[in-house]
């Protein structure tokens, strides 16, 4: 059986509502002998239920942050791959007049464009999932596109941060030392 009660404010010495509980369990006791009396406060069983939740979001803000430092060592890695592979290429082009700038986007470019493969593939799935996740909720909101935009320019920000300081390192490089190794 559930019985629901509102309850005056507490009072200065806050005893009103062990007061209240209290004449409630023995009016309960009185009708129902046999059965157990149980009281929550409804604000406490609703941060209950949102535990799960908060707990889950901790849980993801971790895992997020360690997939995006473990994402921009791998494409550090990959930059400084390509840059190894391309010292004699960007040798040339130095020598032939192209500016730091020109370097830099011709390399950043490449890895650009691969970040933006990756963010159109996963907008979709991610849309998907967020919007099965907001099933669970009674009161729903819905998935704006500002968001997956606002993620996409993080990408990209956070891509190009981690390629620059390689790129530019590789750019500002004497072309006569990338040329006479070998």
């Amino acid at each position: 059986m559930l019985i629901n009660l509102l309850l005056q404010p507490q009072n200065a010495n806050g005893t009103t509502w062990n007061t209240s509980l209290a004449k409630t369990e023995k009016a309960f006791k009185q009708i129902y002998p046999n059965d157990d009396f149980y009281s929550a406060f409804l604000d406490q069983d609703i941060a209950k239920s949102y535990t799960q939740e908060q707990n889950l979001s901790n849980l993801l803000t971790w895992a997020t942050v360690l997939a995006i430092f473990i994402s921009c060592l791998g494409l550090l890695g990959l930059v400084m791959y390509t840059i190894t592979q391309r010292t004699k290429e960007i040798g040339v082009r130095k020598v032939l007049g192209a500016s730091v700038s020109q370097i830099i986007a011709l390399i950043s470019k490449d890895f650009l464009r691969l970040v933006l493969i990756a963010f159109i593939i996963a907008t979709p799935l991610a849309w998907i999932g967020i919007n099965q996740w907001l099933q669970n909720f009674a009161y729903r909101t819905t998935v704006t596109w500002w968001i997956f935009g606002a993620a996409g320019l993080f990408m990209m920000a956070v891509a190009f941060i981690t390629l620059s300081f390689q790129t530019i390192k590789a750019a500002i490089a004497n072309p006569v030392k990338s040329l006479r190794t070998e």
